[in-house]
């Protein structure tokens, strides 16, 4: 089903008027959230993310926009599976009307669902190599920290993945520092220290890397250090991970000559399962 302002649709009934702003301008934000077995996973650091996206744009958030309104929206658009664990995709765009300045800044929403096959998080143990990504770069800054509807460097990025057999590729900024994955957060693992990059490089600002660096704050075993990554780091790395709120962790295995482990990765996994369970 597709939930549009409320009203439920069959997918191929779902329509939406051409003069869509997040078509036009990029103008909308979305979360991508995981459902499993009827509980909205993380739901309210989304939720806060979702506000302050839509504050930074400007957007005006309607009154009833409340956390348990947006949660009952969610879960009345799920099938009737409940036992079973989806992806949710919840977009916000502003309403159409004006070019580049808007007629006004009242929004639109719709929700869509895509079931999962786990209702964990797994790692797969499947080759992924990874690669950088150097065409375009992303901005350092607090727009890039927003997931906003204008993904087109991801977008060009994975079709450079695709063409060249890489399973991901990593992101740049314009000071050529690694910030992400076309898909999520990166984490770099060298001895005892983990690295990721901080909010200010351009990176997002993701839910689960918000709640590893919770996990990682209360472990004695490693040092957690929020810094900028060079592209010379990564062939020295002992692991390199990638996060995000429907993979979890999904760990490379490989980077041009150098391969990486995955034992932390999948002590972190094992965190944030108890967590997500909780």
């Amino acid at each position: 089903m597709v939930n549009i302002n409320g009203k439920l649709f069959e997918q191929e009934e779902a329509l939406i008027n051409i003069n869509n702003r997040g078509l036009h301008y990029g103008d909308g934000v979305f979360e991508t959230l995981r459902v499993r077995k009827g509980k909205i996973v993380f739901w309210e650091d989304h939720y806060f993310r979702l506000m302050s996206s839509m504050r930074i744009l400007r957007m005006e958030i309607p009154m009833n926009f409340t956390m348990e309104f947006l949660e009952e929206e969610i879960l009345k658009t799920l099938p009737d599976e409940k036992d079973f664990t989806f992806r949710i995709k919840l977009i916000v765009w502003r309403k159409f009307g004006g070019k580049y300045t808007p007629e006004n800044n009242h929004v639109d929403y719709a929700i869509t669902t895509e079931r999962l096959a786990n209702d964990d998080y797994e790692i797969g143990k499947r080759v992924y190599e990874v690669e950088l990504f150097k065409d375009f770069y992303v901005n350092s800054g607090l727009l890039s920290t927003i997931k906003s509807t204008n993904r087109i460097i991801n977008v060009v990025g994975s079709i450079y993945a695709k063409e060249n057999d890489y399973e991901n590729c990593l992101l740049l900024n314009e000071k050529k520092e690694v910030i992400e994955a076309l898909n999520g957060n990166l984490f770099l693992i060298s001895g005892t220290t983990i690295k990721t990059p901080p909010l200010s490089s351009g990176c997002l600002n993701g839910i689960i890397r918000k709640k590893l660096l919770a996990i990682l704050s209360k472990r004695e075993d490693l040092q957690l250090v929020e810094e900028g990554i060079s592209p010379f780091e990564l062939q020295k790395a002992d692991e390199l991970f990638i996060t995000n709120s429907i993979i979890g962790i999904q760990p490379a295995t490989k980077y041009r000559k150098k391969a990486f482990g995955s034992e932390i990765a999948e002590s972190l996994l094992a965190d944030l399962n108890a967590l997500v369970s909780s």
